[in-house]
C-alpha cells in the first residue's frame, strides 16, 4: 500500500457515506456504501481475501468518499453512481428488460394499453406478464368482454366495435363515469381471480341459447369460454391471500452469483427472471446491491419484499415505504426457499457449462498475468494490419474481456497516412489514433496490449505509447513461424522471447486473441476492396471526380460495360467526347470480370 493511501485511511470519517475505488488510470472500478466509512473502506487493505476479492483489490490505486446524513441517502447515491460509471467489479442491472403490464388509461373516455413501464399517472396497471404475446392474449379477450374504446383519438361517428357490442361508442353517445368505473372494476376483478365466476355465467348462457335452439350464439360463448380458460391458466395460483409481492432468493459459489426473483401478482405466480453474473465482494452484500438498483427509477413496488434470512434490508424498507420481510416460517418462508433452491439449481447447471471453460478464459487471464510479471490483465486490445501490397491498407483492434471478445468494443480503421506496403508506420498510426481517443474521451485503458508482429512490430508501438502518449501500457508482441502458427511471445522492451508453456491456457488464450484480431481485420479488408474495386479503377482517370464515378457506376454497373460502350452513350450521360474516348482507352488496358 503506497503512502499516499495510508494517509487517506487514517482521515476516513465514522460517518454513513459512498466510497469509490479508482486503477492507475483514475477510471472509477467500483462503487460502495457504508454505514461507517471508516471501517468498511479500511475493510479492503486489511485481513486476508478470496481470489476474486484480491483482484479487485490489486488494482485499486486511489479512492473517493461522499458523505450522506443516512444509510438510505448512501444507497440511493450508490444507485446512482453506478448508472452513470458502470464501475467493472460493481454487480449491475444491466439487463434493463420489463415485463408488459396492462393499462386502463387514466382518461376520460379510459382505454386498454400494453406498456412496460409503470408511472405515477393514475392509470391502472395489471401485470407484470410472462411477455408480449401473453399480454396481448389477454388485452384481447378483455376487449371482447368489456366495451372501452378501441380508437387512440375519437372518431366522428361510430365503428363496427360499437356495432358488435365490444365499445360504449362516447364518439357519438354519453358515457356515464360510473359506467367506466364499474368496468374498471370488473377488469381488475376478472383479472385478481373473478374470471371464474364469469366463465360460470358464460355456461348458464350457452346452455340456455343451446335450450332456444340458438346455437351459433351457443358456439361463440363456447369459443369465448375456451378462450378464457386458455388466457387465465397461465397464472398459476401459488398463495392464497391477493397481496402483491416479489421475492427472491440468491446462491453463490465460484465468484458467480445468481438471483431469482419471483413475481406474484394479486396471489399468483406470474412470472420468474434469472441473472448470473460475476461478483467480486460479499455475496449478500452484492445480493442486495442487485436488489437495491431493482428498485431504482421504478414506480412499480409491490406491497410486500420478500427477501433470504442474513441480509441487510433496514435501508431499502427505509426508502420503498414497503415491507420487507425475511421470514422464517409458513408460506411465504415456502416461497423464499423455493427462490433460494432455483437460485441455486440454475447456477449448479451454468457452473458446471462453464467448468469446462473457466480456465480457458478467466483462468488464462490470470496464468497470463503470472508469466508476463503484471497484473491479472482483464482488458486486452489487439492489433493487426491487412492490405495486398499497400492498396486498401485497413486495420482492426479487438478487445477480450476476462477471457472472452468483447464484440461491441471491436474497431475498424481504414489507414490515412501511410503510402505502399509499410506495416510498422501502418501499426504506428492505428495504435496513436486509438489512444489518442482513448485519453480525449476518458475511455478504459486496456491491461495489455497485444500486437500481431515480432520485435519490431512491437517496439512501434512502444514508441508511440512511452515516447508520444506518455502511457505505461505493458504491451507484447506475437510473431508467427512460416506455417503463420503462433511462435513467440515478446514483451516490452525484453530483447530475448518470453518462455511459456505453448499448451498452457495462456498460450492457447493468445493465439485465439491472434486469430480472432488477424480474422476480423481480414474480413474488413475484404469489405473494404468489395467498394473500392471498380471506383478505384475510374478514380485513375483524368476528369473523373466522385460525381461523375458514381454517375457512371450507376447507369453501366460494370468496368467492362464502360469500357464496351459507344461514345454516344456517355454523350447521353452529358460527357463530353474527349472524355469518353479518354475513358475507353484508359479502360482498354485494364483486365477485368467485372
Amino acid at each position: 500500500m503506497n503512502e499516499m493511501l495510508k494517509n487517506k485511511l487514517a482521515l476516513l470519517p465514522a460517518n454513513p457515506g459512498v466510497y469509490m475505488m479508482k486503477d492507475a488510470s483514475g477510471r472509477i472500478i467500483y462503487v460502495g456504501k457504508a454505514k461507517v466509512l471508516k471501517n468498511r473502506v479500511r475493510s479492503y487493505f486489511t485481513g486476508s481475501h478470496d481470489r476474486k476479492t484480491q483482484l479487485l483489490v490489486s488494482n485499486i490505486v486511489d479512492f473517493e468518499y461522499i458523505v450522506t446524513d443516512t444509510v438510505v441517502e448512501a444507497l440511493l447515491l450508490e444507485c446512482n453512481l453506478i448508472k452513470q460509471h458502470t464501475p467493472q467489479y460493481n454487480i449491475m442491472l444491466r439487463d434493463d428488460k420489463a415485463y408488459p403490464y396492462i393499462k386502463i388509461t387514466h382518461e376520460v373516455h379510459p382505454r386498454l394499453e400494453i406498456v412496460r413501464k409503470v408511472k405515477k399517472d393514475k392509470a391502472k396497471y395489471f401485470g407484470p406478464y410472462p411477455n408480449a404475446s401473453s399480454a396481448t392474449e389477454t388485452k384481447k379477450l378483455l376487449e371482447r368482454l368489456y366495451p372501452l374504446r378501441k380508437c387512440k383519438k375519437l372518431k366522428k361517428k361510430v365503428c363496427l366495435y360499437y356495432h358488435i357490442g365490444q365499445c360504449l361508442a362516447p364518439c357519438e353517445f354519453v358515457v356515464p363515469e360510473q359506467k367506466y368505473d364499474e368496468i374498471v372494476s370488473e377488469i381488475a376483478h376478472f383479472l385478481s381471480g373473478g374470471h371464474r365466476e364469469i366463465v360460470k355465467n358464460l355456461r348458464t348462457q350457452m346452455e340456455t341459447e343451446a335450450e332456444r335452439l340458438n346455437f351459433e350464439r351457443a358456439k361463440e360463448l363456447r369459443d369465448l369460454i375456451a378462450h378464457i380458460e386458455r388466457v387465465m391458466e397461465q397464472q398459476k395460483v401459488s398463495v392464497t391471500d391477493d397481496v402483491d409481492r416479489d421475492v427472491f432468493g440468491f446462491a453463490a459459489d465460484k465468484g458467480l452469483l445468481c438471483i431469482q426473483v419471483f413475481y406474484v401478482r394479486s396471489g399468483k405466480l406470474i412470472e420468474r427472471s434469472v441473472n448470473v453474473m460475476r461478483h467480486y465482494g460479499d455475496p449478500a452484500e452484492d445480493f442486495m446491491s442487485y436488489v437495491e438498483q431493482f428498485y431504482y427509477q421504478t414506480a412499480d413496488v409491490p406491497r410486500e419484499v420478500l427477501l433470504p434470512s442474513g441480509v441487510e434490508s433496514g435501508p431499502l424498507q427505509d426508502w420503498l415505504h414497503a415491507k420487507c420481510l425475511q421470514p422464517v416460517r409458513g408460506m411465504k418462508r415456502q416461497l423464499v426457499d423455493l427462490a433460494n433452491e432455483n437460485a441455486k439449481l440454475v447456477l449448479e447447471e451454468r457452473l458446471r457449462l462453464m467448468e469446462r471453460d473457466m480456465d480457458r478464459t478467466l483462468g488464462a487471464v490470470i496464468q497470463l498475468g503470472e508469466i508476463l510479471g503484471v497484473p491479472t490483465p482483464s482488458r486486452i486490445e489487439a492489433f493487426d494490419n491487412s492490405n495486398i501490397q499497400g492498396t486498401d491498407p485497413v486495420a482492426a483492434m479487438v478487445t477480450f474481456i476476462d477471457g472472452q471478445p468483447a464484440r461491441s468494443e471491436y474497431r475498424k480503421y481504414k489507414i490515412r497516412s501511410v503510402k505502399g506496403p509499410d506495416d510498422y508506420e501502418s501499426m504506428r498510426e492505428v495504435v496513436r489514433r486509438r489512444y489518442t481517443r482513448v485519453l480525449k474521451d476518458k475511455l478504459p485503458l486496456p491491461d495489455l496490449v497485444v500486437v500481431d508482429g515480432g520485435k519490431t512490430h512491437l517496439e512501434a508501438v512502444l514508441d508511440i505509447l512511452e515516447n508520444e502518449l506518455d502511457l505505461d501500457v505493458p504491451v507484447c508482441g506475437l510473431a508467427k513461424d512460416n506455417r503463420h502458427k503462433t511462435n513467440q511471445l515478446f514483451f516490452m522492451h525484453e530483447g530475448t522471447p518470453v518462455a511459456i508453456d505453448r499448451h498452457s491456457q495462456a498460450f492457447y488464450l493468445l493465439e485465439r486473441v491472434q486469430d480472432e484480431v488477424h480474422r476480423y481485420a481480414i474480413t474488413f479488408h475484404r469489405q473494404t476492396r468489395k467498394k473500392t474495386g471498380l471506383a478505384s479503377v475510374l478514380d485513375e482517370i483524368p476528369g473523373i471526380g466522385p460525381a461523375r464515378r458514381k454517375l457512371l457506376l450507376s447507369h453501366f454497373g460494370s468496368v467492362r460495360a464502360i469500357r464496351e460502350a459507344d461514345v454516344a452513350v456517355f454523350r447521353e450521360l452529358g460527357l463530353g467526347e474527349n472524355l469518353a474516348k479518354t475513358i475507353i482507352d484508359h479502360l482498354a488496358g485494364v483486365s477485368t470480370n467485372g
